[in-house]
């Protein structure tokens, strides 16, 4: 009898390939589920935060520009896939091998394009990602090796006779699964309105925990020439090196212009690498040290190579390039400058201060980004909707009216009410 992967009756390559299918499933629920908590928390505990490593996070591929198709999460197609491999390895038939064989060749090559896009392009890979690889190729393998065809070794057959009922049904489904995700997916959208009047409500709930007693003289936005004269103030511990930070520099672009004149935004530096900070107990930005020594040097060059930093954020690990960038501002100095290093040291040890909010950490500052805002930590990143909601929130207090989370209404909203 020909050999197949799944007609053969209960041995171990079709076990396998049973578990290469549910891996691929619940890979690809927990990589939807990432990508929703990122992009759409419910609260204000929900924010991410750098806390694996610069390599290994997640919250790359959540903000990538590849996290969607049309609105539905890369994921979902992920977990299409799994489940046909579970099915067909239940139900198994001829047809539904090849088709599944069929499948598993596009799904690795698509595998292969996004691993090479997250690590060359993006700089960082998903553990949740990796999983689904791993599972993909396993069962691709497992295809390649059993699949029905084995015995007579032609590629073409083995992955090429795809039954096209099977494909036109499982294509139906999938596109009328698509069409609800595709609609969850706006109505989460929808939904921040609603979402950033109860974070508005949770920031003002938190305990005021106050300033450092050291605020960095380096600030990446400047309204007024005190700190707490501005409505919004805003001290950001950051990390060069960390994604969820450049994440929130990109938001912060964005808010610094809404609400010009009106914020104040200071750089605390946090490098979570154990050469310059010994405030927590994480190794995990070789390099962020000598990227905060670069930028501190010359407090007039700060703003541009903090700007230059996080538009070149792959390149900012390679020490080659560190080492050009301070050379090219003529910052050389800054790597073994006392002064700029005992000021560094200065600001990080500022996260001492906080008292810890887990068993896990000493201290509140033990992740980047964190943020203290007008007073109340937020540990982490928001949507860019949530933080103008407390940002607007604190310009309404500020100018004595307090009716903001009545009135209050999303970007989107406004500019289609103005259009009518």
């Amino acid at each position: 009898m020909e050999r197949t992967l799944t007609l053969n009756g209960l041995r171990w390559p079709r076990i396998l390939s049973f578990i290469s299918g549910i891996g691929m499933m619940a890979a690809a629920f927990l990589t939807i589920r990432h990508f929703f908590i990122a992009n759409y928390p419910k609260n204000i505990f929900e924010g991410s935060f750098c806390d694996i490593s610069a390599f290994l996070n997640c919250d790359s591929s959540a903000f990538s520009a590849i996290a969607t198709i049309i609105g539905i999460p890369l994921g979902y197609f992920g977990l299409i896939v799994g489940a046909l491999v579970v099915l067909g390895t239940v139900f198994p038939s001829e047809s539904f091998e090849r088709t599944n064989a069929f499948i598993s060749f596009f799904n690795v090559l698509g595998v292969i394009v996004l691993f090479v896009y997250s690590v060359f392009f993006l700089g960082s890979l998903c553990l949740f990602c990796a999983g689904f690889y791993a599972f993909a190729i396993l069962s691709f393998v497992l295809f390649w090796l059993y699949g029905e065809g084995q015995d007579k070794g032609r590629l073409f057959i083995k992955f090429f006779q795809p039954s096209l009922k099977i494909l036109v049904t499982a294509f139906f489904i999938t596109a009328l699964g698509a069409y609800g995700m595709i609609q969850y997916h706006q109505a989460r959208k929808e939904a921040q309105a609603a979402v950033a009047l109860r974070i508005v409500k949770q920031f003002r709930e938190l305990p005021l925990v106050g300033n450092p007693s050291f605020i960095s003289p380096y600030w990446t936005v400047r309204s007024t020439e005190y700190f707490e004269e501005a409505p919004i103030q805003v001290i950001e511990y950051a990390d060069f090196l960390c994604s969820d930070c450049l994440f929130l520099t990109q938001q912060l672009d964005k808010l610094k212009e809404e609400f010009a004149g009106k914020i104040n935004v200071v750089f605390q530096f946090f490098p979570l690498e154990e050469k310059c900070n010994t405030v927590v107990d994480k190794d995990i930005h070789p390099g962020a040290c000598e990227l905060s020594y670069i930028a501190a040097y010359d407090p007039a060059k700060f703003v541009e190579i903090h700007d230059e930093i996080f538009a070149n954020f792959n390149d900012a690990r390679n020490p080659e390039w560190r080492q050009e960038l301070a050379r090219r501002y003529g910052v050389e100095e800054g790597l073994s400058d006392p002064a700029t290093q005992d000021l560094i040291q200065t600001i990080i040890n500022t996260g001492m201060e906080y008292a810890k909010t887990s068993d896990r950490y000493t201290y509140g500052i033990r992740s980047t980004p964190t943020m203290i805002i007008n007073g109340r930590m937020i540990i982490g990143t928001l949507p860019y909707e949530q933080m103008r909601a407390i940002f607007q929130d604190l310009v309404e207090e500020y100018e004595g009216r307090k009716e903001f989370i009545e009135h209050w209404v999303p970007p989107q909203s406004q500019k289609s009410q103005t259009i009518t």
